[in-house]
């Protein structure tokens, strides 16, 4: 299942806020001569009424937009701190689809105490040229447009902050308090377009029944349903006449479906861009008034499994206890251990993380921690990940014959992203997984990364280029990718280099968004050989024209945090050998402390001989030769060893050295196959003795 369309990256950080600008005359210096509305109470409220102040602050707000939300708050906190300075403040939802129960519930969340106020036909917001939410008007003693645009630029396209940098709003109303002109009258406003009020007959043969209903549940509606995700729902005609000039938007401007590689780098199996024949009908249709249509036409509506979107989880894992969440500001990845552990290795072929509160949750993952590991457990993430959750990211079910491995004894970890959306919030998220029969599994799908660590980004720079590689030690099969930097990067670029120098592109990513933590998984998977390297380049943006910069004054080095930076690829691959189907080397008890060993070999490529060589003979290469093949064209030998810790590979006539494609247990820098053999327990004497 697919959530493609209008999925926000970040509830504070939206795909649907825009960048405002000069779409219509400015109406700085316009004259308001005056206007009546009702609020949401049925009182009718006359702009006559606030008289005795010398400044009106008109904000136009939507109960739905997720920016509107989080202005909603500081909207009254400013109204409060300027109550004495005569200064008044006006809501005003000029969104044809808000519902006054609606304007009801945002304005006590917000705790909005000024006047809200409901434009049923949009004359208000014609009349100031309004054409977001949130954006704000400040009139003058003599109701004249002084400042025209955004509250603070704290939020914006692709980036959060900390605390706005520049308080617009406030430092316009300080000046003109003073008797001053407004020092930058017009800034963008960065929100939902408004939804006005549809004028005109509807005409065409294009309706949303044939034709854009297909569309919309194809790509939208799993995410933009009740209780999911996204932030409104787009299931009826309605829904989506009254978001139509925001679709319409992000479509063009390429920011929706949430889709970063470019066309060129290869076919991908979650690929979301939009077709173009989709994309005409959708534009056609909105250009001739958005006619409904025969509802005999309309498909069936889709059906999504309550709960889980995978098989019936075997497991489901949620987090110690429920976490709060801030009404606002930055909140940095939280870490969560989780009881469970496991006695013996378990094989995931299905898993999904679930936000309790979708909300505020931008992406959960689940991973473990293996017994043994040295470093950070934040480092363990990178290639250890069981369960993703993120926007527009399906649950993960794996190819068949391939699974994930927990390595018995593993600890478990969520990680939660936590985006605040205006209000305070609680979450107690989780994770189902789908275990596998390892009798079944023929390979063990493994996460990786090319990494560098060694970032140092200059103050004030833009397109700063790092690199990273990572060399296949054996053939492979490359599942997918996923590119990670933080807030400063801007472009990532990933291509394979074979032994013999030839290139070619994996992924190609030109506008990177941290917001949005796409997975690309190739349509079918790619065959690297061994000596092939995966040659990854990124760039980063430090300057002052990065928005999301969260200082660009400082030299920027390797770091966990969000004003940290990163250079990551992970990837998902498979040894293309490996078969698991034939089993580990049998281990059987002799007595007296020997073990019996059986080796089986089946070789991928031609063999004259097969020799057995490890730790156990000191890595001679032709010193145990394998009787065979049969007539399976399996080689086997059988060694009797001692309980303890052995490493060990196959040797094709003598030269080529191969691990062992049953045992999905490695060791060393050379990939050696694990054997493990455990002491026998003295079993106690009759009697207890």
């Amino acid at each position: 299942m697919r959530c493609l369309c209008l999925t926000f990256a970040l509830a504070v950080v939206v795909c649907l806020p825009v960048r405002g600008g000069a779409e219509e005359k400015s109406p700085i210096g316009r004259k308001i001569d005056g206007f009546k509305l009702q609020d949401f109470r049925g009182a009718a409220i006359d702009l006559g009424q606030w008289q005795d102040r010398d400044l009106i602050v008109v904000a136009f707000v939507g109960t739905e937009c997720p920016l509107a939300k989080l202005y909603g708050p500081r909207l009254a906190e400013l109204a409060a701190q300027y109550e004495s300075k005569k200064v008044g403040f006006v809501g005003i939802d000029a969104n044809a689809k808000d519902t006054l129960a609606e304007m009801s519930h945002y304005a006590r969340v917000s705790k909005i105490e000024f006047p809200f106020l409901k434009d049923p036909a949009n004359a208000v917001a014609d009349l100031f040229g309004a054409v977001r939410t949130p954006e704000v008007f400040v009139l003058d003693k003599n109701r004249v447009v002084r400042y025209r645009g955004r509250v603070d630029d704290q939020f914006g396209i692709g980036y959060s902050r900390g605390e706005p940098r520049r308080k617009d709003l406030a430092i316009a109303l300080d000046e003109l308090l003073a008797g001053k002109e407004v020092g930058t009258p017009d800034t963008p406003a960065t929100g939902c377009r408004i939804a006005r009020v549809q004028r005109g007959t509807p005409r065409g043969e294009i309706t949303y029944a044939k034709d854009i209903a297909p569309i919309v549940q194809k790509h939208c509606v799993a995410c933009h349903r009740p209780g999911e995700i996204g932030p409104f729902t787009l299931t009826s005609h309605a829904d989506v006449v009254n978001w139509s000039a925001t679709i319409r938007e992000v479509v063009e401007e390429q920011r929706m479906p949430p889709w970063h590689a470019k066309a060129d780098a290869g076919e991908f199996l979650n690929d979301r861009r939009l077709p173009e024949h989709d994309k005409k009908l959708l534009f056609d249709w909105i250009d001739n008034g958005m006619p409904a249509g025969d509802a005999a036409d309309l498909p069936e509506p889709p059906k999504f499994v309550e709960g889980w979107e995978i098989p019936k989880p075997d497991l489901v894992l949620e987090m110690p206890g429920p976490y709060k969440v801030a009404a606002t500001g930055t909140v940095e990845y939280q870490y969560f251990q989780v009881g469970q552990t496991f006695a013996e290795d378990k094989w995931i072929t299905a898993s999904e993380a679930r936000p309790g509160n979708r909300a505020v949750v931008h992406h959960i993952l689940l991973f473990y921690v293996p017994p043994g590991f040295k470093g950070r457990v934040q480092e363990a993430s990178l290639v250890n990940s069981l369960a993703t959750f993120a926007p527009g990211m399906p649950a993960w079910q794996a190819r068949p014959g391939m699974a994930k491995r927990i390595p018995a004894g593993s600890r478990l970890y969520f990680q939660v992203h936590y985006t605040p959306n205006g209000a305070e919030a609680v979450d107690l998220s989780r994770a189902g997984l789908v275990f596998a029969d390892p009798k079944l599994i023929e390979k063990q799908l493994k996460t990786d990364a090319v990494v560098n660590f060694r970032l140092r980004i200059p103050p004030k720079s833009d397109n700063v280029r790092f690199e990273a590689a990572h060399r296949f030690g054996r053939d492979m099969q490359l599942v997918s990718l996923l590119p990670h930097m933080h807030l400063r990067g801007k472009a990532f670029r990933i291509e394979s280099v074979d032994p013999a120098g030839g290139r070619k592109l994996l992924l190609d990513v030109p506008r990177y968004d941290f917001n949005w933590q796409n997975s690309y998984v190739f349509a079918e998977p790619l065959k690297m050989r061994e000596g092939t390297t995966l040659q990854c380049t990124a760039w980063y943006d430090n300057s002052e024209n990065n928005p999301a910069n969260p200082d660009p004054t400082k030299t920027v080095g390797w770091g966990d945090q969000t004003w940290e930076e990163m250079l990551v690829a992970q990837f998902e691959a498979v040894l293309d050998d490996q078969n698991l189907t034939l089993g580990r080397p049998v281990v059987k008890a002799a007595g007296g402390g020997d073990f019996d060993v059986e080796f089986k070999f089946r070789p991928s490529e031609t063999a004259q001989t097969v020799y057995l060589a490890g730790s156990f003979n000191e890595w001679k290469p032709a010193d145990h030769k394998m009787d065979g093949p049969d007539k399976d064209g399996i080689y086997s030998t059988k060694l009797k060893l001692k309980a303890g810790t052995y490493e060990y590979k196959f040797v094709i006539d003598g030269k080529t050295w191969r691990a062992d494609p049953g045992n999905p247990d490695f060791a060393g820098d050379y990939a050696n196959s694990l054997l493990k053999i455990a002491p026998v327990e003295k079993q106690p004497a009759a009697g207890g003795q």
